[in-house]
């Protein structure tokens, strides 16, 4: 195991990763290696869609980061999940799928980015896409990408989708078709009851090519880089380190965080930062690890009568019973449920053209994530800043690969994000206090009536405001010299390397991340067999 030589080394067995294993390969005349820190997806709260509860936080699954203390969340440290195990964050996410709003494409390629506008990007949405409903304009039958209804139903949700109606929101049935704006049901990545994670979709089939082979919990100390050609990896797995060589590239899929730490050990970043680290640096790239995003939500809970919530359920011996036997016998029930429902798009005030604001709206309560759910009925509405224009960066803090990076999403440091916090708390009101809700009398547990100018809402937004784990733009694409990738996810100032995950990403897209990264995934492996 000294030395291994392939066409195409894939770093990360991720959402990204996973793909461009099964595209690249199919390629017969093409030689792939994909490298994995992680290690096998056979643990069963993978793929239980309730899991994700049991897998973030759990070193079998999960890298374990945190964030560094942060100014805006009034000096709080965040927990930071991250897929650690085949098939990365889709292993331990929320199953949703979302592609963004029809303006975050176009924005890319106003910015120089020519070929990821809207319309040149649908059709790799389209592509690895298999709809419950079938094929139209927008959507796309047959991929490997299931995209599913959800299989429970709650009353509560129902209602609170009617006082969003009678708050000025239209009630739609699909939120990917360039325009979210309005309240419906998330649809999920989900097949017959179970979490479908990318391993399973794109790799599982196609493990046993002659030409891919799959390196588990193997961790990448640097990339090999000779004259600025990337020729290979440093590799190390249970302590033993060896080399694998790439005749053709290189492709960092590690995610927004894995990637630019990978960069910086091998010396491709602000030579200010590598030298700091003792890391000679062979390019300089100041922005790798910078443009980090990410979107804060704020859990804003309410305590109900006269409610069905899972906080009843799992409360009681006879429910926790209940909901296992749904689940066995049924696929169905609380067991099936992804950690949101129902989702509200808007705009948190008159200014705004598009939505700005997201919800996450929930059937159940809890002080924390990790927390048991409170004894009362409760229902959580968790909104976030689609566009926040607070940046953060992710930077190594040593040249030992086994220390963290610093994160630093630097949240609600822009101004413009604590107005849009205030008003997303005062959003949460309005349509709570519309009469669909009247009967459960609901009551403001978090943060609180208590608090209603301004100036109150945006300093307790920093005591409730947690991530919703969709970090982007740590090796952002761009027309700049001084951009980490360009629109062809190459990397600047070095050859036959290539970044390929969310990551790439110059701004974040209106919603959840993780099938925007399977479309980046899509085109680049064109973009990929095009050129070799």
């Amino acid at each position: 195991m000294d030395k291994q030589v392939f066409d195409i080394i894939i770093v990360g067995a991720g959402t990204a990763g996973c793909l461009l294993a099964n595209r690249l390969s199919k390629q017969k005349d093409l030689s792939i290696a994909l490298v994995e820190a992680g290690g096998n997806d056979n643990y069963h709260w993978i793929h239980i869609p309730v899991g994700y509860l049991y897998c973030m936080g759990n070193k079998r699954t999960d890298w374990l980061y945190k964030t560094s203390s942060q100014p805006g969340l009034n000096g709080r440290s965040l927990n930071y999940p991250r897929g650690k195990v085949l098939g990365g964050c889709s292993s331990i996410n929320g199953m949703i799928y979302m592609r963004g709003q029809s303006k975050d494409y176009d924005h890319w390629r106003q910015l120089g980015n020519v070929g990821w506008g809207w319309d040149d990007v649908l059709p790799y949405f389209i592509k690895t896409e298999d709809n419950f409903s079938g094929s139209d304009e927008y959507h796309g039958k047959g991929g490997e990408w299931r995209v599913d209804e959800q299989r429970l139903h709650w009353d509560v949700l129902d209602d609170f989708r009617r006082a969003t109606v009678e708050a000025g929101i239209p009630k739609i049935s699909d939120f990917n078709n360039g325009n979210n704006f309005g309240v419906s049901y998330f649809k999920v990545n989900q097949k017959n009851g179970f979490r479908l994670n990318t391993a399973k979709a794109f790799l599982q089939p196609i493990k046993n090519r002659k030409n891919l082979k799959i390196f588990k919990n193997c961790e990448v100390k640097n990339l090999i880089i000779k004259n600025k050609i990337v020729t290979g990896l440093n590799v190390l797995k249970s302590g033993y380190e060896f080399e694998i060589v790439a005749n053709k590239e290189v492709i960092l899929s590690a995610g927004s965080i894995g990637s630019p730490k990978i960069l910086e050990l091998s010396g491709i970043g602000n030579p200010d930062i590598l030298n700091k680290h003792g890391i000679n640096p062979v390019v300089n790239l100041k922005n790798v690890g910078e443009n980090l995003q990410d979107h804060l939500q704020l859990r804003v809970i309410y305590k109900l009568q006269n409610a069905k919530t899972l906080n009843q359920e799992i409360n009681s011996v006879f429910g926790k019973i209940k909901i296992g036997m749904e689940y066995l016998f049924k696929r169905k029930g609380p067991m099936s449920m992804a950690p949101s429902q129902l989702g509200v798009f808007a705009m948190s005030d008159s200014s705004y053209e598009m939505p700005n604001v997201q919800f996450h709206v929930q059937p159940l309560s809890l002080d924390k994530f990790g927390d048991p759910l409170h004894d009362f009925p409760g229902l959580t509405a968790s909104v976030c800043n689609l566009n926040p224009l607070s940046k953060g960066s992710v930077h190594i803090q040593s040249q030992d690969l086994y220390i963290q990076p610093e994160i630093n999403p630097n949240y609600l440091s822009h101004t413009t994000d604590k107005k849009v916090a205030a008003d997303s708390i005062k959003l949460a009101r309005k349509i709570i206090s519309q009469p669909g809700m009247k009967k459960y009398n609901p009551v403001e547990y978090a943060p609180g009536a208590n608090f209603q100018t301004d100036d109150e809402l945006e300093k307790v937004a920093g005591d409730i405001g947690t991530t919703i784990f969709h970090p982007v733009g740590t090796c952002a694409m761009g027309i700049q010299n001084d951009s980490v990738t360009k629109p062809n996810l190459k990397v600047n100032g070095v050859e036959k390397l290539r970044v390929v995950d969310a990551s790439v990403m110059p701004s974040i897209t209106s919603g959840n991340t993780n099938s925007p990264t399977l479309m980046i995934a899509e085109k680049a492996s064109e973009l990929i067999l095009n050129e070799v």
